[in-house]
């Protein structure tokens, strides 16, 4: 049974880890891999019980559930446990410094000439402080498809309860 187990809950960790990739390609939220390279799973198989922990670069959560902006609130991120206000402030410009450039983002005037790449972080993060982080679900739709296809044998023998794995992974 052990053996069973451990690749059933190997193929549901590797399907999710490998979706997961994919969407932040397909949607185009992979401009540093940082968070793509980050992705993983640790699985641990004992005789009266398992861990399986996925884990992500911090911000991945974010990227993931979306944020509620200061003043607007995309649909997709509404139940978002993050929002810009309280102990949320403005993201610093610092943070999208590398990602105008990976982005060909050059900030330019009406006559098309070169502005200051710090007047442009600063918009971008106000926009992104007002409006918020729209969810990507990047991470939970995989998760969530590849739970419901989980062979019921062992979701019967180890008494898995969704939300419980739900709160232990992210």
């Amino acid at each position: 049974m052990f053996a069973k187990t451990q690749d059933a809950l190997n193929k549901f960790a590797k399907y999710v880890i490998q979706q997961s990739r994919a969407n932040l390609t397909k949607q185009k939220k992979n401009a540093s891999k940082n968070l793509y390279n980050s992705l993983g799973y640790d699985l641990k198989v004992n005789p009266n019980s398992f861990s399986l922990e996925f884990y992500m670069a911090d911000y991945g959560a974010f990227i993931d559930e979306g944020v509620r902006g200061s003043k607007s609130v995309y649909p997709e991120s509404a139940q978002s446990r993050f929002e810009f206000s309280g102990r949320f402030k403005m993201i610093p410009t610092s943070a999208l410094d590398k990602w105008t450039v990976s982005r060909g983002i050059a900030p330019r005037d009406e006559k098309g000439r070169f502005i200051d790449r710090q007047s442009l972080k600063f918009a971008l993060a106000k926009s992104i402080y007002e409006k918020g982080i729209k969810a990507s679900l990047f991470f939970t739709k995989p998760f969530e498809k590849a739970f419901t296809n989980l062979p019921i044998d062992v979701v019967e023998a180890f008494a898995l309860d969704i939300d419980d794995l739900l709160e232990f992974t992210t």
